[in-house]
């Protein structure tokens, strides 16, 4: 493989292991409003997608949303991941062996702002990333549309398509893939032939990914 002008990285699934305490909360909170939701039924309902794109299904269920549910919710979790964001397994040291290559990185996530700095600190990768992390209060569209690869290759001083993204959700796979980049696809959360069939090279290891990256 050659090696990637930059390399893009999604966050919760890629470099925080988030989605089961993300899914807890936000299950608490459905049960509560009147959507009886398990941890396991919130991860299948919502993998990938940001709060905004969320609403509109709950309003569904539950009817209007108070208006400040989102902010309140995405506080939440902000809290929550100061205090503790697992890492996912050799995750880290594949983004050390990236940047010690001297190709540029970026993060990229659904998250919002306060939530995805507050998992950039607790992991210790803040300075890594320095000012190329971007959530969906970022751009105009959050993923599967490609706005947010597209800002992120922007802020590497690259091309989309010289970019390679990596992504553990559909949404992710749609929108690295909508940008032009070459997406693999790591098989932490979603099953590999899933990520496969919508674009991604599926991968099953962190400790996989600099040679997939030709580093």
């Amino acid at each position: 493989m050659s090696r990637p002008a930059a390399v893009l990285f999604d966050c919760d699934g890629v470099l925080a292991d988030t989605e089961m305490l993300v899914n807890t909360l936000v299950s608490e909170q459905l049960t509560a409003l009147g959507w009886p939701m398990s941890a396991a039924e919130s991860r299948e309902t919502f993998l990938g997608m940001a709060l905004p794109d969320m609403v509109p299904r709950i309003e569904a269920r539950v009817g209007q949303l108070p208006p400040d549910w989102v902010e309140e919710i995405s506080t939440l979790i902000a809290h929550e991941m100061n205090r503790r964001t697992p890492p996912i397994p050799g995750a880290a040291n594949a983004l050390r062996a990236v940047v010690a290559a001297g190709v540029p990185v970026a993060v990229a996530s659904n998250s919002g702002r306060a939530e995805l700095m507050a998992k950039m600190r607790s992991l210790g990768l803040a300075a890594v990333f320095a000012d190329r992390v971007f959530s969906f209060e970022d751009v105009d569209r959050p993923k599967p549309w490609p706005d947010i690869y597209l800002a992120a290759a922007a802020a590497c001083h690259v091309a989309p398509q010289d970019c390679v993204v990596i992504e553990d959700s559909v949404p992710g796979v749609r929108a690295g893939r909508a940008a032009g980049c070459r997406v693999l696809g790591f098989a932490h959360e979603t099953p590999a032939g899933v990520l496969s069939a919508h674009g991604a090279e599926p991968f099953a290891s962190m400790a996989e990914l600099p040679a997939l990256l030709g580093l």
